[in-house]
């Protein structure tokens, strides 16, 4: 029973503080094998027992999360205990240089701003978080510009990739006002204590077709202004139509009102004429 079970150990730091540790069982352990892992950050130090493993369709440790890791610039010493029927087996060590193992966060705050007159965009970003490193230049960049794809006007994805870039912005010349693009960038290393691997991809930003997206902003602004401007005239020419209408429609003659000095004239007219036909009358039938 010389030599150990376990293959492929390996640990990574993400999201600045949190540690995976992970390990392949040999195919020829038996169900009862069990696995303990132990870490410590100096040679004075007692070893820690993982408090998070994770398990295999079995039972057997295959795994451990840990939390509130200090990287700083710490080695890390790490055993793996193999019990199998009762018996220890020779353990597995790893002594790991921890900022070695990290996985650096995407730059954060990735901001593009394109004018029009001069064909470019400025993008610009911030460095990614880390628990041990302060300094901007600690870090350079890839980033990736890429063409929306737009099968209307047959236009296909293309992506183009920008490495070494050692500050923290970039001028993209190759700007169109018409077209759609995306960017994401990510870090590494540039001569300081951080891991020489690629960290994680930001999120896509996508920038360009400025003009399409004001013509229909304005056109949603302009549909409910037009909408409006309708029915206030529409309501103006009802109120002026209201007050025509109502000064011309007479009014219904209340028979228990007085006379007018109008009504009156005529009323007199009336016995006027009458009263003169009859006097008319009586002078012939005296004759």
């Amino acid at each position: 029973m010389n030599g150990t079970a376990i293959e492929n150990f390996v640990c990574v730091i993400f999201n600045v503080s949190f540690m995976n540790c992970t390990w392949h069982v040999d195919r020829t352990a038996s169900r009862d094998t069990q696995y303990f892992l132990y870490w410590k950050t100096s040679r004075k130090e007692d070893f820690t027992g993982c408090q998070n493993y994770v398990k295999d369709n079995c039972g057997r440790h295959t795994g451990c999360k840990f939390q509130n890791v200090t990287i700083e610039n710490k080695r890390a010493y790490f055993l793996v205990n193999e019990s199998r029927n009762g018996q220890n087996i020779q353990p597995y060590t790893e002594m790991i240089i921890l900022y070695t193992i990290e996985k650096l966060t995407p730059p954060l705050n990735v901001t593009v701003n394109c004018t029009e007159a001069s064909h470019g965009c400025e993008i610009q970003w911030q460095p990614p978080r880390t628990s041990h490193v302060k300094k901007r230049a600690c870090f350079k960049y890839q980033i990736a510009i890429e063409n929306k794809a737009d099968p209307e006007k047959s236009i296909k994805p293309a992506s183009k990739i920008e490495r070494n870039i050692t500050g923290n912005s970039y001028t993209f010349g190759s700007f169109s006002a018409g077209k759609r693009y995306s960017v994401k960038i990510r870090a590494t290393d540039n001569g300081c204590l951080v891991s020489t691997s690629w960290g994680e991809w930001s999120t896509p930003v996508e920038f360009g077709g400025e003009q399409l997206a004001s013509i229909s902003s304005y056109t949603l602004f302009l549909i409910p202004s037009l909408a409006a401007c309708s029915l206030a005239f529409f309501l103006c020419r009802v109120s002026i139509y209201l007050k025509k209408t109502s000064a011309t429609i007479p009014q219904p003659r209340d028979p228990f009102h007085e006379i007018s000095p109008m009504d009156f004239q005529t009323e007199y007219k009336k016995q006027l004429i009458t009263h003169e036909t009859e006097e008319i009358i009586t002078i012939e039938e005296v004759a």
